[in-house]
């Protein structure tokens, strides 16, 4: 098990096939959420994402959701060595999963990959494959889970953005904020951040390009 430390002292444990990369932590910056919103990690992995709000203040409830009882029982491992007591890790799957109550904010790294060949681990093709959820089961999710006005938060590659907003509008959800992530100034984008909201109105905002 490897231990990473995040920049204000959050503890994050990792084993195979459960390690985050740069993907995760864009993703976790641009969600932005308040210190007091209700919030749901789907897909968490390690836990990457829900640890990142808490490391950056966040102390609403939060939700670290994954079908992996492996990626769940390493979240619990981080939320009791942080003495972490707003995030509740959930082993389930997001396509049944039922709140109480509905969330201000879902993020979710979703599987990228629809026909390119699968790892021969079942958890990381999983994570990197739509073999157990696709795109449109994760808007699905937002749609019943999410308030009205409450906003979904996913990165994407970009030959995959047409999907990602046809399953958006789909469910209700309305893209409303779009940047890209590139790797060189004078190269095309190797990967999207898209913000939509349930129940609006039309209206996309395109930021300026990051450069991480």
């Amino acid at each position: 098990m490897n231990i990473e430390t995040l920049q204000n002292g959050t503890k994050v444990f990792c084993e195979p096939p459960h390690f985050f990369g740069e993907d995760a932590l864009l993703l976790a910056e641009f969600a932005r959420v308040k210190p007091s919103d209700r919030a749901i990690d789907i897909g968490t992995g390690c836990g990457i994402i829900a640890l990142y709000w808490h490391d950056r203040g966040h102390r609403g409830a939060c939700t670290a959701l994954d079908i992996s009882g492996d990626a769940i029982s390493l979240v619990e491992s981080a939320v009791s060595e942080n003495r972490i007591d707003h995030i509740s890790p959930i082993c389930a799957d997001l396509r049944e999963y039922k709140a109480d109550k509905p969330y201000d904010v879902m993020a979710c790294n979703p599987p990228y990959f629809q026909n390119s060949p699968a790892s021969q681990n079942a958890q990381r093709a999983a994570a990197r494959h739509e073999t157990s959820c696709n795109i449109n089961d994760v808007c699905a999710a937002a749609k019943r889970l999410l308030k009205n006005g409450g906003r979904l938060c996913v990165c994407m590659k970009p030959e995959r953005l047409a999907d990602v907003f046809c399953a958006m509008r789909e469910n209700k959800l309305e893209p409303k904020k779009l940047q890209a992530v590139c790797g060189k100034k004078d190269f095309a984008p190797r990967l999207y951040l898209i913000e939509a909201a349930k129940n609006r109105a039309s209206g996309l905002t395109v930021l300026p390009p990051i450069f991480p």
